[in-house]
């Protein structure tokens, strides 16, 4: 009988492990489905910001710190760039880096407001000067795949775009009404600057039209059309910020909407760039995360509406938000990379234009290195974008290999063209240096 209490026992004793086995199976099970699902909806959340639920609360830009690209191995990137900022005296730098559509690193340095005591992060936004017309070009290319506009469109003139009556009876050279969409993109309208920039002498403008108020950007409009173009549009090109403008004026007469709610609904959010801000002019009326800006000199100037007043160059020394599509979004570094990511035939974040738009805007020209939006185009398949305001300074580089470079900084240089060189070269250096070492991931 005793013998058979011990059998009866262990058979007792294998049923309870077998039952113990089976049971740990199901839960290893489980645990593998959930975080397949899991991984599943990150991912599609991730490379389909569009699809996400109205309203959600928790966006890559959220969780984004410093610390998530605190990198042993990239410690002496961290010294060189700061190294860098020292030479040219910058209080503060913002860097994000991709590659094939995966954020590998984003860091601020320096100070974001040196006097409140806050330093520079990832997050921090800043005014990213002609950077802008980067987004304003991709806003043009979606509209013309919506089928409102086309590049060969007539901007003025009684059959263009701005065919109000206030523009077309101020046209002193009928010449402006051969403009087209593309000209303006390609910076090719017959603008010069001969009257000086009018989106930056608006005191100027005031005087010697008699103005008590700054002109709106309408009547600024009607202002320059009472002048002769430099030359005829299409057979030339100069830099023009003002006709920048006006394709922002182009996009709201054809959607009916603001400059910036038309690029926040169509681009930006779909793109997963969540926190692009209209600019401001002054530090009281500045956005959240934005940081503080500091001019190459401590010269004070008179304010740019004609009050009299003496402000500091950066705040109140000319109309930064009214550059608009010219010149007038802020924006993390991160931010800008994730709309370069939207834009640039990679897949793994979805474009929000198509390929033919992508084309149109990164197209080598061997007569013309200005493509649309982008500052170059190189043959080697490079793309370049910068901006320089008294205040900033903004580099894009997308390289052949899909790796995206993109700094901002909250400090003004007088040495614009050098100092821009200079900071491609300081990319080049980095990348040669440290490509390798650059964390194999994706913070979005």
């Amino acid at each position: 009988m005793g013998s058979c209490f011990i059998r009866q026992d262990f058979i007792f004793l294998k049923m309870r492990k077998s039952d113990i086995r089976r049971g740990t199976l199901y839960i290893i099970g489980f645990s593998v489905l959930i975080f397949v699902l899991i991984h599943i909806f990150m991912k599609r959340e991730a490379d389909s910001p569009e699809e996400s639920p109205k309203g959600f609360s928790v966006r890559w830009s959220d969780t984004l710190t410093n610390r998530s690209s605190e990198w042993k191995a990239l410690y002496p990137m961290d010294k060189e760039i700061e190294l860098f900022m020292q030479k040219w005296e910058l209080k503060g730098m913002s860097v994000a880096v991709t590659r094939n559509d995966s954020l590998l690193y984003a860091k601020g340095y320096g100070w974001a407001d040196r006097e409140a005591g806050d330093k520079m992060e990832a997050t921090s936004i800043m005014r990213m000067a002609s950077a802008s017309k980067l987004i304003t070009a991709v806003a043009i290319m979606k509209l013309c795949e919506q089928g409102k506009l086309n590049l060969d469109m007539k901007v003025f003139g009684h059959e263009g775009i701005l065919n109000d009556t206030s523009y077309t009876s101020a046209i002193r050279d009928q010449r402006i009404k051969e403009i087209t969409v593309d000209h303006l993109l390609r910076h090719k309208g017959g603008f010069t600057l001969g009257a000086g920039d009018p989106m930056f002498n608006t005191k100027d403008i005031m005087a010697v039209k008699k103005l008590k108020t700054p002109p709106t950007n309408q009547e600024l409009t009607k202002i320059v059309l009472g002048r002769r173009l430099g030359f005829m549009p299409g057979f030339g090109r100069r830099y023009s910020n003002f006709g920048y403008m006006l394709l922002s004026l182009v996009i709201e007469k054809v959607t009916g909407l603001s400059y910036w709610d038309y690029v926040d609904k169509e681009v930006l959010q779909p793109a997963g760039a969540y926190y692009f801000c209209p600019a401001t002019n002054y530090y009281a009326d500045r956005n959240k995360r934005e940081v503080k800006y500091y001019p190459p000199d401590g010269e004070l100037v008179e304010e740019y509406n004609g009050s009299g007043k003496m402000v500091e160059r950066v705040y109140g020394g000319s109309n930064v938000n009214g550059l608009m599509g010219a010149g007038g979004w802020v924006a993390s570094a991160a931010d800008l990379a994730r709309l370069v990511a939207a834009i640039d035939g990679d897949s793994r974040v979805r474009d929000v234009i198509n390929a033919n738009s992508v084309a149109a805007m990164t197209a080598h020209d061997d007569n013309d290195k200005m493509s649309r939006g982008w500052s170059e185009v190189d043959a080697k398949g490079k793309w370049s974008r910068t901006g320089t305001l008294s205040s900033t300074h903004a580099l894009i580089e997308r390289f052949p290999d899909g790796e995206c470079w993109v700094i901002l900084t909250n400090s003004g240089v007088w040495i614009g063209h050098r100092f821009s060189r200079d900071l491609s070269r300081l990319v080049e250096r980095l990348r040669s240096r440290y490509d390798k070492d650059l964390p194999r991931r994706n913070l979005w």
